[in-house]
C-alpha cells in the first residue's frame, strides 16, 4: 500500500500536501479507498467556504456506503477537483495524485503538528488491518 512520504495524514485517513505557494491540498488515503471500495460519486464544497479543523467538507458515496470527509486542517477553501464530479473512479486509480479534493488557503501552520507523518500512519493503519 503506498503511503508517500511527503504528505501528512490525519486519523481519519485524509492525506495533507503542503504547496509551495502555501496552499494544502487534501485528499482521502489509498487505504481509506480500499475500504470504501468503488467510489461512485463524490460531492465537495463551494469555494469561498471556510472550514475549521474536524469540519465537515463533503462526502464519498461508494457501492458500500456513504462517508463524510473532514477537514484534517482548517483554511478557506480556495479550489476543488472538479474532474471529480465525472469521474469519481479516479479516487480509487489514483488517490494522491489525480484525486486531490479541495485546496485551502490561509492555514494555521500551527495546525499541522497534530497530524502524522508517514511512519506513524504506516503504524496507525497496520494497527488497524
Amino acid at each position: 500500500m503506498s503511503i508517500p512520504e511527503d504528505l501528512l495524514y490525519s486519523k481519519d485517513h485524509e492525506w495533507v500536501k503542503k504547496e509551495p505557494d502555501g496552499k494544502v491540498r487534501i485528499g482521502i488515503t489509498e487505504y481509506a479507498q480500499k475500504e470504501l471500495g468503488d467510489i461512485v460519486f463524490v460531492e465537495l464544497p463551494e469555494t469561498g467556504h471556510e472550514l475549521k479543523k474536524g469540519d465537515s467538507f463533503g462526502s464519498v458515496e461508494s457501492v458500500k456506503t456513504v462517508s463524510e470527509l473532514y477537514a484534517p486542517v482548517g483554511g478557506t477553501v480556495s479550489d476543488t477537483n472538479s474532474d471529480l464530479e465525472d469521474s469519481p473512479e479516479f479516487v480509487n486509480e489514483s488517490p494522491y495524485e489525480k484525486a486531490w479534493m479541495i485546496e485551502l488557503e490561509s492555514v494555521d501552520s500551527g495546525a499541522f503538528n497534530q497530524l502524522l507523518d508517514a511512519a506513524a500512519y504506516e503504524k496507525l493503519i497496520g494497527e488497524k488491518g
